[in-house]
């Protein structure tokens, strides 16, 4: 399943209030993970993925499961946000989740 398939244009989608949220952990983790691979390199989609699947699955839960503020999260997950680490990494155990690192898909060299 792709994130297309979850979400099909989640600025639209988010708009107009009827974007689909996955419902699995190994859906949020592909989603999640896809919007990681599609990201042009400032997190900013990772951040964006995040926010909607957290206030899909309520902040309010999200804030007491990770000790932080509702409004921070908020701030921290928006378009303009800039979470740290632990807030990302606190945010995906509440969603029973964990970050990995794996290479990078290997690039064609050119000779």
């Amino acid at each position: 399943m792709s994130s297309a398939e979850l979400i099909p244009d989640p600025s639209a989608a988010r708009a107009a209030g009827t974007a689909r949220t996955p419902v699995s952990t190994a859906d949020l983790a592909l989603y999640l993970s896809e919007a990681l691979d599609g990201d042009p390199g400032d997190g900013s989609r990772l951040r964006v993925a995040l926010g909607e699947v957290a206030r899909a699955h309520g902040m309010m839960k999200i804030s007491r499961e990770t000790g932080l503020a509702r409004e921070a999260l908020y701030r921290a997950l928006s378009e303009k946000g800039n979470p740290e680490l632990a807030t990302v990494l606190r945010v995906l155990k509440a969603l029973g989740l964990q970050m990995g690192i794996r290479p990078a898909k290997a690039r064609r060299s050119r000779r």
